[in-house]
């Protein structure tokens, strides 16, 4: 019997001391698990608000994107209405009797006349013989000759016969400097 007993006894003291080990290790285990569930939160909570910030990040980001391919259109649209309008003009003004045209060329050729003395005028074939009409018939363009057909709308084009001077009195450069100086009131009118 004493054999068995101390047998039962190293058992027992074994079977505590496993338990016991067991015990400290689900203890240890469950600390270690505990503290890895908080730092996964910590970390989660960390992610969620990264999250949060690039999301935020990002809508701002596109939302300016929008803003932007809207404002462009906007003014694409707006810009192409101005051109139309401009075009419009152009052809109006090119569809004004021909006694109109005449008479804008020979005032414009006087205007010339008090700039240059003596100089070569261009116009376009539509108004060539009001400009040749001008020349003979007004004293104060006895230094101009006629010089040909130029690729404008309208008005006269005049070269100093020394070519320093030339004067610019077509229609796309006075529909010009009137659209440059009228474009901002054209735009509130247009798009107010």
């Amino acid at each position: 019997m004493g054999l068995e007993v101390v047998v039962d006894e190293i058992k027992a003291k074994g079977d505590k001391q496993a338990a016991g080990i067991k015990a400290e290790a689900d203890s240890k285990a469950k600390q270690i698990v505990d503290e890895a569930n908080k730092r996964a939160e910590e970390i989660k909570i960390t992610a969620e608000k990264d999250a949060e910030v690039l999301a935020e990040r990002v809508m701002i980001r596109e939302v300016a994107s929008a803003n932007l391919v809207v404002k462009r259109d906007l003014l694409n649209a707006q810009k192409s209405l101005l051109d139309k309008v401009y075009t419009n003009a152009a052809e109006e003004i090119a569809k004004l009797p021909a006694d109109v045209h005449a008479k804008a060329v020979r005032e414009l050729l006087k205007e010339a006349a008090k700039q240059i003395e003596e100089g070569v005028v261009f116009a376009n074939a539509r108004d060539e013989k009001a400009a040749k009409d001008a020349i003979s018939e007004l004293k104060s363009l006895s230094g101009f000759t006629f010089g040909g057909i130029s690729d404008i709308d309208g008005g006269v084009v005049v070269k100093s016969t020394d070519g320093q001077l030339t004067l610019d009195y077509s229609y796309q450069t006075f529909m010009s400097e009137v659209w440059e100086a009228s474009l901002k009131d054209a735009s509130e009118i247009l798009f107010g």
